[in-house]
């Protein structure tokens, strides 16, 4: 019986140390300052050829963050504690893999851009990534070769989706997480 009394208080001690060790679960952390309650994200700018590109990627990173619950998220640039901006730089498509008839059959698309998140309070730089590039393979959808990302966004357009979708969770997981 004292065996017993003993292991249980152990266990308890042991909870409770454990339960002050500062780990918390994946995606739900955020190393920002306390003082930031509102983030300005405005619609990111497009140095490429795709249509409504930046408007996708913008939408994709708000609804992450408020998929988060912890942060107001506002389209505006003033009135915010915070504000992340992005430049879509570049978007690039290559064929990855061949069938045996030598036709494409996986394509590697390249996305770079530029984010930053600026403490407006502070007028500081919290976290930025200037050059961030993202790369992802799909399928090709068709039995021809499609180079240029316009075409192939035109014939998978879930392919667009599923790019933003990862880019996005990338992005604010990296501000989030200090990664």
């Amino acid at each position: 019986m004292r065996h017993r009394v003993a292991a249980a208080a152990l266990l308890m001690l042991t909870a409770t140390l454990q339960s002050g060790c500062g780990y918390a679960l994946a995606g739900r952390g955020s190393f920002l300052p306390s003082y930031i309650h509102t983030i300005g994200i405005p619609t990111f700018a497009n140095r490429t050829t795709i249509f409504n590109l930046e408007t996708l990627l913008t939408d994709k990173v708000r609804s992450e963050f408020i998929g988060r619950g912890k942060y107001q998220i506002l389209p505006e640039s003033t009135g915010v504690d915070a504000l992340l901006t992005g430049e879509i730089t570049g978007i690039s498509i290559a064929p990855s893999s061949f069938s045996t008839t030598q036709i494409a059959s996986r394509y590697a698309i390249t996305l770079s851009a530029r984010i930053q998140l600026r403490d407006v309070r502070e007028a500081k730089i919290l976290w930025e990534n200037p050059s961030i590039f993202f790369r992802q393979e799909y399928e090709a959808t068709s039995g021809t070769s499609v180079t240029d990302p316009s075409a192939f966004f035109q014939q998978d357009l879930n392919a667009l989706d599923r790019m933003s979708a990862e880019f996005a969770r990338t992005i604010v997981s990296a501000i989030l997480e200090a990664f």
